[in-house]
């Protein structure tokens, strides 16, 4: 069976897991673009609004009381102070706009994207491949502290509260959960480091190959 060359990897994650790193660290391997912060700063131009706001709704939904009050509106016939669809900016739309963004960078090819639901986006697309990184709850406490030593006794509530964001993001926006093995084509421990990673994917991917013919051309 003939199976499409990879030019698409998504990258998923636990928080603290150091999958962003990963994924940076591999795409500069590659020489692949990464799409990590970018996604939301291009859905920031696409919406005419600054990347500090963009940013607010990075892999969050919005509170469960506005999501009521646009219900009621939609339901109603009214529509939000007068405005469109597209004039208004808040989890749904930057959800519609990175998911753009994601599928046309996957049209593209040679690029690394990093969470935003990429592998629910680009489920069965040929030449893409799925990686989720995960974490012990030890290595995720230690990073945590590490990075944010101010709130270290916050470390264990902080780690899930956002997993849990992310996870919810995932299941209204695809009707997919966040961590199910079956989105994904390799899960990653983060304890065998970088390179043990990027060369584990890199064989899996059949990318290993394409270098070595590449060099030997």
């Amino acid at each position: 069976m003939t199976h499409a060359p990879t030019r698409v990897i998504t990258v998923e994650r636990e928080y603290g897991s150091r999958g962003g790193e990963f994924a940076h660290d591999l795409a500069a391997h590659l020489g692949w673009r990464l799409l990590d912060s970018e996604l939301p700063c291009a859905a920031a131009r696409a919406a005419g609004v600054s990347p500090e706001l963009a940013a607010k709704y990075d892999e969050r939904l919005d509170p469960w009381y506005y999501r009521y009050g646009k219900a009621f509106w939609h339901d109603s016939g009214y529509s939000m102070s007068g405005l469109s669809e597209d004039q208004v900016f808040d989890s749904e739309r930057m959800l519609a706009l990175i998911r753009k963004e994601i599928v046309n960078a996957a049209k593209e090819g040679n690029c690394v994207l990093v969470g935003r639901g990429a592998a629910c986006a680009l489920a069965n697309q040929p030449g893409c491949f799925h990686v989720f990184v995960y974490a012990t709850a030890q290595a995720k406490r230690d990073w945590f502290v590490q990075a944010f030593p101010k709130q270290a006794g916050q470390a264990d509530q902080m780690l899930v509260a956002s997993d849990k964001r992310r996870a919810a993001v995932i299941r209204k926006a695809y009707q997919q959960e966040w961590c199910a093995r079956g989105l994904y084509h390799m899960l990653l421990n983060s304890a065998v480091g970088s390179g043990a990673m990027i060369a584990a994917v890199e064989g899996a991917a059949g990318l290993a190959a394409r270098v070595a013919e590449t060099v030997a051309g």
